[in-house]
């Protein structure tokens, strides 16, 4: 099913226009937290946890929560409002943040592996706000609300990366005052959702339209592509940049360093935003899917051609730009994919698989780092080797998607 009837009555997308604004500010300010997040992640979790293998548990854990969240917090913002989940987003982004300063302050991982978990609340309700976007806006804006909503992320990534800086080293325990600017900037932040101008959800009758089921949805083979590109596309992202810091500082650069790598990944991650909307409207998701893929693929070859900085920064370069195309695809497909009244149960479990995906790939990331013992350089090689099969799974979905009868290939 192809839902291409417009959410409007008013074709010049005024509502939605002044929501795009509001959610790009909100993707800049409380978007920051997770740049900074994954920078210091890993680095804290080295500090106080027991093994060095276990230093991306307190990202995987953020992740979890984000997997977690996506089931019941998009059903919440169906049945209450966007505005409702958003603001239960910014309170687990600033629980997070004081718990997990807690734990790096008492020396307690598991402590600190809480604090994550809230943490990943927020990441699964700015999940939302790409969506959020399209809500009031006409079928043929949603492209590019999209992709202008996502393009807030460079905004963070100029400002997340230097709050690390400023911050890291600020307190006798090493992050603890990065993760007070961060609570700070969910307390602050969360006062831009009272200027979003969404749609009151409707009282529930009984000859509203129900929508397909669960099992009738992931048997459209434009919904289940979508999926699989998007979680491949991410889960990857995700997979790379999680052992980025450790990769850095492990062959002898700075946290700094580290900071400013992830720095241009998240910038490359949101400046194609610009023109990716564009992009779709022009050449169609499938295209545009396929060379996110093509990208990614890249940013594993230029990895693995050494540890000079300039390699990481390539590398990333290429991963962020990847990710823009494949995961602003994906999701650009999915929201033509689907009725107005499936839109909770789709989303809801849009995320829950991309997020789980998420979860699997950060889990798995500190294991292949120090799968070779102190060798980082090993370490780094297999978590780039290990993206091979799955941008295999996407292409090949992408081709069993253009070879179905009938189906509308966008």
């Amino acid at each position: 099913m192809t839902d291409s009837t417009p959410l409007l009555s008013h074709p010049d997308d005024t509502a939605a226009k002044r929501n795009v604004i509001v959610l790009v500010m909100a993707q800049a300010l409380l978007g920051a937290q997770m740049p900074m997040l994954f920078t210091i992640g890993g680095l804290a979790g080295l500090m106080i946890a027991p093994s060095p293998a276990l230093a991306t548990l307190p990202i995987s854990l953020i992740v979890f929560g984000s997997m977690t969240t996506a089931p019941w917090i998009s059903p919440l913002m169906q049945k209450y409002g966007r505005q409702i989940g958003f603001y239960v987003g910014a309170l687990g982004g600033g629980l997070g943040a004081a718990i997990a300063g807690y734990g790096l302050w008492i020396d307690s991982f598991p402590v600190f592996l809480l604090g994550s978990y809230f943490s990943g609340i927020y990441m699964s309700a700015q999940g939302f706000y790409r969506f959020a976007a399209t809500d009031t806006a006409s079928s043929a804006f949603r492209p590019k609300a999209i992709s202008y909503v996502m393009a807030g992320g460079l905004i963070s990534a100029l400002i997340g990366p230097q709050l690390v800086k400023a911050s890291s080293e600020a307190t006798v325990i090493p992050f603890v005052g990065t993760y007070a600017f961060i609570f700070a900037i969910n307390l602050i932040g969360s006062g831009l959702f009272a200027f979003l101008q969404l749609p009151k959800p409707k009282a529930a009758h009984a000859d509203d339209p129900r929508g397909r089921t669960r099992a009738e949805l992931l048997r459209d083979p434009k919904i289940i592509v979508a999926m699989i590109c998007g979680a491949v596309t991410y889960s990857l992202m995700n997979l790379m940049m999680t052992s980025t810091p450790l990769a850095v500082v492990g062959c002898g650069f700075t946290t700094g360093n580290a900071a400013d790598v992830v720095s241009a990944h998240v910038i490359a991650m949101f400046a194609p935003s610009f023109f990716t909307g564009h992009l779709i409207a022009r050449f169609g998701t499938t295209k545009i899917v396929a060379t996110g893929l093509l990208l990614l693929a890249a940013a594993g070859v230029v990895a693995m051609t050494g540890v000079e900085l300039f390699q990481f920064f390539g590398a990333l370069i290429l991963l962020g730009v990847g990710w823009n195309f494949g995961f602003i695809g994906a999701t650009a497909m999915l929201t033509a994919s689907h009725a107005p009244e499936e839109r909770g149960t789709v989303q809801g479990m849009n995320d829950f698989v991309v997020f789980g995906s998420v979860f699997i790939a950060s889990l798995s990331s500190g294991v292949l780092m120090y799968s070779g013992g102190e060798d980082v350089v090993a370490g780094w090689t297999s978590v780039n080797l290990a993206m091979a099969p799955f941008l295999a799974l996407a292409g090949a979905a992408l081709i069993w998607l253009a070879m179905q009868p009938r189906q509308r290939v966008a």
